[in-house]
């Protein structure tokens, strides 16, 4: 894998419009951070944008590579996140919301 650091998103979105996105992990608004995993011709490449950090394009050698890489940034992503059945173990006493508003 090789990277480098992109100063600006227009570059990595005028990559990101040439390529065919494979897989898009993260959310720049709620996560800080976006991984996009696409190919352009022949080359895997991961688009990192970043809303507090540096934005990077990786470069990987091959297919397998890259699908580790998307593998790997799934686990860090889903790590952060509840499941659906994190919901389900949440009992309603677990929600106290007693109503203290007046009335007008």
């Amino acid at each position: 894998m090789e990277e480098i650091e992109i100063s600006s998103w227009a570059t990595l979105d005028t990559l990101k419009k040439a390529a065919d996105v494979v897989e898009t992990i993260g959310d720049l608004h709620s996560d800080q951070e976006m991984s996009v995993f696409c190919v352009l011709d022949e080359d895997y490449l991961e688009l990192g944008y970043s809303a507090v950090g540096p934005n990077y394009l990786r470069h990987y050698a091959d297919e397998d590579e890259f699908a580790e890489a998307i593998e790997k940034r799934r686990e860090g992503f889903d790590g952060s996140l509840l499941d659906d059945e994190d919901y389900d173990d949440l009992e309603d006493e677990d929600f106290d919301f007693d109503d203290e508003s007046e009335d007008l």
